[in-house]
C-alpha cells in the first residue's frame, strides 16, 4: 500500500497532551447553549399562556359587565341615558357593571392566580373608552361599549435569566395583560347608525306574543323604524322601563283551543289586540313551537310547558321576518283541566315557586330601595344558588330565571288572527315574572327593557339569549 502523498506531521508527545480536555470543554459549552434555548422556550411557552388566560379572564369580565348593563334598561332610556345620574349603581364608578367585571375577571386565573389588576371604562359608540364612569356620557343608552383591562403583573418564570433585561422586569418574574371591549346592542332605531336595520333574533323565547301595545299608552315600539315609542323609566317621569301590569292569555277557559272569550267584544287579541283597562292588563296568545326544548325541569310537561320552564332555542322569533313566526290557537294556556293551566304550571317551575301564591320561594325585585331605580333582584329561599350555599335568601344577584323574553307583533293590521297565522314580529320585551296566579295563570310582570327591530328589517339577525345582545367588538 502506497503512503499518501500528503502526510501530517506527527506531534510529539507534549503537543497532544495540550489537546486533552478540549472535546469536554466543548460539549460543555454546547450544554450550556441548549438548557438556556430550552429554558427560554419553557418560559416563552409560560407566557404565551398566560397572555392567552389574561385574554381569557378580560373577554369574560367585558362579557359578564354587558350583561349587567343588558338587563338593567340602559338601552330602553335613550333619552336621558346615563346623564341624569340614575344608572350610577350599574355603571357609575364602583357600580355593579364594574364590580361583576372585576369578580368575573379574577375568577379566571393567570398563570394560576387571579389578576393583580382589573379596570373597567365605558364609552360612547364602537370606541373603547377611558371613562371609569358612564355617568356624563351623552348618548351612553345607544349601544353602550364597556371596555376591560386585565393584567397580572408578577408572572413567575421558572428559569430564564433574560428576562431581568425585560424594562422593569426581574429575573424571576414579568407580567402579561389584555384588553377586549363588549358592545350592547339595542337594535331600536338602528338604521339611524348603521345602512339599514339590523334585527335580532334571541333565542329562549317564551311563546306568550303579544301585540304592539303599550299598557301606559301608544306603541312599545314604532313599527316603522323600531325606535322605542316610550322611552324612559317609569318610576322617573315616565317610560315603560319599570312598569308593571299582568299579562292574559286571550282564550277563554274551559274551551279546548285558544278561542277568544265573549268579553269585552273587541278587545281581544283574536279580535284583533290591543289592552284592556290601561295601565293593567296585555293580553297574549300562544306561540306555535318548533322542536324540542333543552334545559327542561321535570316539573313541566313536553310542548308548550316546555317552551317556558326551559329553553326553546328552535322556534325563530326573528325582527322584521313575516313567516317566521306561528300563533298557536289549538294551545289553551288557561284549560282549567290543570289548576290555572298549561302557563301557571310552567311559570311556577321556571321561576322556583314552590305553591303558586303570591311570593314562595321565587326571586324578586326590590323596590323599596333608594334611588328606587334600576331594580336589584334578590334571590328567593327557592333559588338553587341559595340551596347550594352560593348566595343567601334575599342576597342581590345579577341574573335569575324570572328574566324572560316576550315577543311582540305588528298589530296595526285589523284583521282577526286565525288558526296557524304566521305574524311580523317588531320587538321584544324583556320582564321580570314578580308571581303567578295559580288559579287564572296571570302573570305579573315588570318591564326591564324594550328593543325594536321594525317590520321591514332585512339584514342578517344578531343572535343571542337577550334581546339586547352582547358581543365582543374591536375598537377603531
Amino acid at each position: 500500500m502506497l503512503p499518501p502523498l500528503i502526510q501530517r506531521p506527527r506531534r510529539s508527545a507534549p503537543y497532544r497532551t495540550r489537546e486533552r480536555g478540549v472535546t469536554m470543554a466543548l460539549v460543555a459549552l454546547a450544554m450550556v447553549a441548549i438548557v438556556a434555548m430550552a429554558a427560554l422556550s419553557i418560559d416563552i411557552g409560560t407566557l404565551y399562556q398566560a397572555s392567552a388566560e389574561a385574554q381569557r379572564a378580560a373577554d369574560a369580565g367585558a362579557l359578564a359587565a354587558a350583561r349587567v348593563i343588558s338587563l338593567s334598561g340602559i338601552t330602553g332610556d335613550p333619552a336621558n341615558g346615563s346623564t341624569d345620574g340614575s344608572w350610577n349603581s350599574v355603571c357609575g364608578a364602583g357600580g355593579t357593571a364594574a364590580l361583576v367585571a372585576n369578580t368575573v375577571a379574577q375568577q379566571n386565573l393567570i398563570g394560576g392566580a387571579a389578576a393583580s389588576k382589573v379596570t373597567v371604562n365605558y364609552s360612547v359608540g364602537s370606541a373603547g373608552g377611558s371613562n371609569a364612569s358612564c355617568v356624563g356620557l351623552t348618548g351612553f343608552a345607544v349601544n353602550p361599549v364597556v371596555t376591560v383591562y386585565v393584567q397580572q403583573a408578577k408572572l413567575p418564570t421558572f428559569f430564564a435569566l433574560v428576562f431581568s433585561l425585560i424594562p422593569g422586569g426581574t429575573p424571576s418574574s414579568s407580567g402579561v395583560s389584555a384588553t377586549a371591549t363588549a358592545e350592547v346592542f339595542n337594535p331600536s332605531d338602528s338604521s339611524t347608525v348603521a345602512a339599514e336595520m339590523i334585527p335580532v333574533r334571541p333565542r329562549c323565547v317564551k311563546p306568550w306574543i303579544v301585540p304592539n301595545s303599550d299598557p301606559i299608552g301608544g306603541n312599545f315600539v314604532v313599527p316603522a323604524n323600531g325606535s322605542i315609542n316610550n322611552g324612559g323609566i317609569s318610576q322617573l317621569g315616565g317610560g315603560a322601563i319599570g312598569e308593571s301590569f299582568n299579562l292574559t292569555a286571550d282564550c277563554e277557559p274551559g274551551a279546548a283551543n285558544c278561542n277568544p272569550p265573549v268579553y269585552p267584544a273587541g278587545s281581544m287579541i283574536n279580535n284583533p289586540p290591543q289592552y284592556v283597562a290601561a295601565g293593567t292588563l296585555l293580553q297574549y296568545v300562544p306561540a306555535l313551537v318548533a322542536g324540542n326544548p333543552v334545559a327542561v325541569p321535570s316539573c313541566a310537561a313536553a310542548g308548550y310547558q316546555a317552551a317556558i320552564a326551559g329553553c326553546d332555542q328552535t322556534t325563530v322569533y326573528a325582527c322584521g321576518t313575516p313567516a317566521a313566526t306561528q300563533i298557536d290557537l289549538s294551545e289553551n294556556p288557561v284549560n282549567p283541566n290543570a289548576l290555572g293551566g298549561d302557563t301557571s304550571t310552567a311559570v311556577q317551575c321556571l321561576i322556583n315557586n314552590s305553591n303558586g301564591t303570591g311570593l314562595a320561594g321565587q326571586d324578586t325585585l326590590n323596590t323599596t330601595q333608594t334611588p328606587p331605580f334600576p331594580f336589584q333582584i334578590q334571590a328567593g329561599s327557592q333559588n338553587p344558588l341559595v340551596k347550594a350555599g352560593l348566595v343567601g335568601s334575599t342576597d342581590v344577584i345579577t341574573s335569575s330565571n324570572s328574566i324572560v323574553t316576550i315577543p311582540i307583533y305588528d298589530s296595526s293590521p285589523t284583521a282577526p288572527l286565525a288558526v296557524g297565522q304566521f305574524v311580523t314580529i317588531v320587538g321584544f320585551l324583556q320582564v321580570f315574572i314578580n308571581y303567578v296566579d295559580s288559579t287564572t295563570g296571570n302573570l305579573n310582570v315588570t318591564v326591564l327593557n324594550v328593543a325594536g327591530c321594525s317590520n321591514n328589517a332585512t339584514a342578517t339577525p344578531i343572535s343571542g339569549t337577550s334581546p339586547v345582545p352582547i358581543r365582543l367588538i374591536t375598537p377603531p
